[in-house]
């Protein structure tokens, strides 16, 4: 793969980079020395579970190191009991060591699921962090002032209308960007919401000597409402550690535009698979509930099994085709003595047709629906001695008995 390319895979689904000049220069760089890209994401272990939102930064890194680059997943244990503040109106409640132990072994089990666990390098941040003096501390805090913590847009809300910020909350964007000092990192991944703690490593590395790290931000993925993010306080997510027949259920019932959101940003197809898809969609070769289906597969497989994803796809079929069915069908009952019934006469003598000939004209029409299947063929017949749903148009069914005489 040419850098160009490379370029292409890393940038997609990217919301903002700073910046992509540096990247590709560190790419060819990189390349140059025989080595490859430091790259780092942090998590802090504040919840115990993770849900596809998450994942849209961990399928980033997977991008990385599919392309033979250095991933480091790093868990802030000790961040993580200050309580990032990012977007939030007040005081985050602190989480006892125990707790984020806790929550961090759990992480690192789900993280799995998508990262190779060969080629990932997990760190908490407590193996420099947890070293540092109270004098080295008060030094790192040196290098930035209260004013351009206050220029922060959730710190400005707070101080403007006397909600209180303590100053452990100053400390949190100096400690996630002394995590890039530490590691060295060439690329730092966040969520737009990530932006000033990124740009704090920046400059840290900077005043440290180091080469300024690039920031990559990824979007904040939208929930199954298709309008907040995703979240678990909304009830619009979906767990990763949730069984196969949930997943499956909750992915298909996102609307079809949203769903190429969730393709480009949590699918494993290539960038010029994905086109494809969209043209064959909008020519109407395929129908995009299937195309729907084959993502909720996907990413049901990705966590579970392909086995799993396949059972949890049948499941749903036959959930979904009963749900379509009205709870009163009337009950048609025919005797013939022939072992066939042609389709188009069997409409009209259910009551679904006035004649063959409209019987004919509503298959070839596509109207018409035999225990869920479309039958578009004039010529269809069906064998004597069984029971059908048959649905005409949206509205109409009939449950037909048909019985040898």
């Amino acid at each position: 793969m040419d850098i160009k390319e490379e370029l292409a895979l890393l940038l997609r689904g990217v919301a903002e980079i700073i910046s992509e000049k540096e990247l590709e220069e560190k790419l060819i760089q990189a390349r140059k020395e025989g080595r490859v890209l430091r790259v780092k994401a942090g998590f802090d272990p504040t919840a115990p579970d993770l849900h596809l939102g998450h994942t849209v930064l961990i399928q980033k890194l997977k991008h990385f190191q599919d392309l033979g680059h250095e991933v480091y997943f790093l868990i802030g244990d000790f961040t993580g009991m200050i309580g990032d503040p990012s977007g939030k109106s007040e005081t985050r409640p602190a989480l006892t060591r125990e707790q984020v132990l806790t929550n961090a072994e759990t992480y690192k089990e789900q993280i799995f699921k998508i990262l190779d666990p060969e080629k990932t390098k997990v760190v908490f941040n407590s193996e420099w962090m947890g070293k540092m003096s109270a004098m080295e501390l008060i030094k790192l805090c040196a290098h930035y002032t209260v004013a351009r913590m206050l220029e922060r847009e959730d710190f400005q809300k707070r101080f403007s209308s006397g909600r209180p910020i303590s100053i452990h909350e100053f400390i949190y964007p100096l400690i996630q960007g002394y995590d890039s000092v530490a590691l060295k990192a060439d690329v730092e991944l966040g969520g737009t919401d990530q932006k000033f703690n990124l740009l704090v490593g920046r400059e840290l590395q900077r005043d440290f000597g180091q080469t300024p790290q690039v920031i990559m931000m990824m979007p904040l993925l939208e929930g199954l409402d298709g309008v907040q993010k995703m979240s678990k306080s909304l009830g619009n997510y979906v767990g990763i550690t949730e069984p196969p027949k949930d997943m499956f259920g909750k992915l298909m019932s996102i609307s079809d535009e949203l769903m190429w959101r969730y393709y480009e940003l949590l699918s494993d197809l290539s960038l010029s698979e994905l086109k494809q898809l969209k043209e064959k969609v909008a020519k109407g070769e395929e129908h995009p509930k299937e195309v729907k289906k084959r993502l909720a597969m996907e990413i049901v497989a990705r966590f579970h099994s392909k086995e799993a994803a396949q059972k949890a796809a049948d499941e749903f079929e036959r959930v979904f085709k009963k749900r379509e069915l009205p709870q009163d069908i009337e009950e048609v009952r025919i005797q013939l003595s022939q072992e066939k019934i042609w389709l188009p006469k069997l409409l009209q003598l259910a009551g679904l047709a006035k004649s063959t000939s409209e019987g004919k004209r509503l298959l070839q029409q596509g109207g018409v629906k035999v225990d869920g299947e479309k039958i578009t063929t004039p010529e269809a017949e069906l064998p004597v001695g069984a029971e059908y749903i048959i649905q005409v148009g949206k509205k109409r069914f009939k449950r037909v008995k048909i019985e040898s005489k």
